[in-house]
């Protein structure tokens, strides 16, 4: 690779991913010279933020990059990678996807072809271009690669002012899972948090009020103590009588989320005893209760 103000990148995929992407490196200093999309409003919409000639085309696309970044949706990457390793323009070039749970086998084609390939998954999520191009730096980065790759993945990284980390073929659908479930199961947490309060008649808007706080302080103190230090509620203090209160009012009014707060009412029993505010009686007495009611809705 050459010095970073002469990299040459082609950005295939204009969605909100490949549109923030495109924005930041070229910021970056780097030289956004393609952009690929089958999607002309795509094209359109994503122009303003990386520069670059438009091309529905990706195979030429990559004529004039030295860098290919993919950051179509999972199921196509594969295909597209075969489209340009197809042009016989990616020898000796840098082929990246950014898929989370995918592998290096999607590039597979292009690798074949005489080009360097890696994964580099930003650990964020994206609703917009404009909050991704916000959140990105200062996002932890899974980098996974081959060897000749490596360094380069690594240079982009710190370019987007990420912060790599080095992940296998084999530990990605478990990174990728971790990452799921902080960031897609939280919004359906909260979805389930909304629909019980207005269940009693509090707005979604109320909710959300009410919540905010809640989350945000949770957040601090993890930050500040880690997961299990930060653990507080009635588990924690092990107080059993509230549980089975919380449990006769959702099996009541909203039994469609029974299952889930047992479940998760067995993790966090786990965790205060790691914690050590709960005894090994009070830990017994509420997992006893949890799991039966679990089991219980289980076999429905």
């Amino acid at each position: 690779m050459k010095n970073k103000n002469s990299y040459k990148f082609a950005i295939i995929g204009l969605g909100k991913v490949g549109t923030a992407i495109g924005h930041l490196l070229r910021k970056s200093g780097h030289r956004i010279v393609a952009i690929s999309d089958k999607s002309p409003a795509a094209l359109k919409k994503a122009r303003p933020y990386t520069g670059g000639k438009a091309f529905r085309d990706p195979g030429i696309s990559v004529m004039d990059a030295d860098c290919i970044v993919i950051t179509t949706p999972d199921d196509i990457i594969s295909s597209v990678c075969n489209e340009i390793a197809d042009s016989k323009l990616v020898k000796q070039k840098f082929v990246f996807h950014m898929s989370g749970a995918g592998g290096l086998d999607l590039l597979d084609t292009a690798k074949e072809a005489g080009a360097y390939v890696a994964s580099i998954h930003p650990l964020q999520s994206f609703s917009s271009v404009d909050t991704a191009i916000e959140n990105i730096p200062g996002s932890i980065f899974g980098i996974t690669t081959d060897k000749k790759a490596q360094k380069q993945a690594q240079i982009i990284v710190q370019d987007l002012n990420g912060i790599p980390i080095f992940i296998s073929d084999v530990q990605k659908p478990l990174y990728h899972a971790a990452a799921c479930i902080a960031s897609n199961y939280l919004v359906s947490l909260l979805n389930v948090v909304e629909s019980v309060y207005e269940s009693i008649g509090i707005s979604k808007t109320n909710a959300q009020k009410a919540y905010f706080p809640l989350i945000y302080g949770t957040l601090k103190n993890i930050e500040y103590s880690g997961s299990i230090n930060a653990l507080t509620g009635p588990i924690a203090r092990g107080d059993a009588g509230t549980i089975k209160k919380h449990i006769a009012a959702i099996a009541k009014t909203q039994p469609q989320y029974l299952s889930l707060y047992c479940n998760l009412g067995l993790i966090t029993t786990n965790i205060a005893q790691k914690k050590g505010t709960l005894s090994k009686g009070k830990a017994k007495l509420i997992n006893d209760l949890l799991k039966e009611v679990a089991e219980h809705e289980h076999t429905k």
